[in-house]
């Protein structure tokens, strides 16, 4: 099978940062595990969780799910994977950042609530929260929530926009990794 099956070979070239060679092997590997063309939530989890022995991360792997789900359909095709593992493992720090703000922006609406992000906060504590060391002001889901909340939300408005979000995540090293989770591992500009 050719990927153009999915989406125009050129058309996947243009909006990802993986060769031709890379893409038609991506593709063998996602068909080889999801032969209809279709990753699921629960499909994806089980992925995702294997990343994580040490801790939960079904919660957060929803999260991951649906910002991968672009047309909101509850199933992940080949493009939207490709894209969306493109942008996470080899965007610009720029992209990821603004992938990470569409994950926390649960409602869609172009703006972060604490509610919000206590939610992502909680989820990556149950994911790496055992194996992760942290200080006294920053221990539990709500205490890092606030700590990240109060830095970024820097017009007191009670809410966090994309251009807070960015600015804030590159003020703060530590808290751009918290953040941006493994795609902050090959930071780029």
């Amino acid at each position: 099978a050719v990927v153009s099956t999915q989406s125009t070979g050129s058309d996947l070239l243009e909006c990802t940062r993986f060769s031709d060679t890379e893409l038609q092997e991506w593709y063998k590997g996602f068909l080889k595990d999801c032969p209809d063309g279709n990753l699921t939530v629960d499909q994806f989890k089980v992925i995702y969780s294997s990343f994580f022995p040490d801790g939960d991360a079904a919660l957060f792997s929803e999260h991951v799910f649906r910002t991968f789900d672009s047309d909101r359909n509850g199933s992940i095709d080949f493009k939207e994977f490709i894209v969306g593992l493109s942008v996470t493992s080899r965007g610009t720090l720029e992209q990821k950042l603004r992938w990470a703000f569409c994950m926390y922006d649960l409602d869609g609406n172009g703006f972060i609530s604490r509610d919000e992000m206590l939610e992502i906060i909680r989820a990556i504590f149950r994911m790496v929260g055992s194996v992760v060391e942290m200080s006294e002001d920053e221990n539990t889901p709500e205490k890092k929530a606030d700590k990240i909340y109060s830095q970024m939300d820097r017009n007191n408005d009670s809410r966090v926009s994309l251009a807070e979000f960015i600015e804030g995540a590159k003020r703060d090293p530590k808290m751009m990794r918290l953040l941006l989770g493994a795609a902050s591992d090959q930071d780029q500009t």
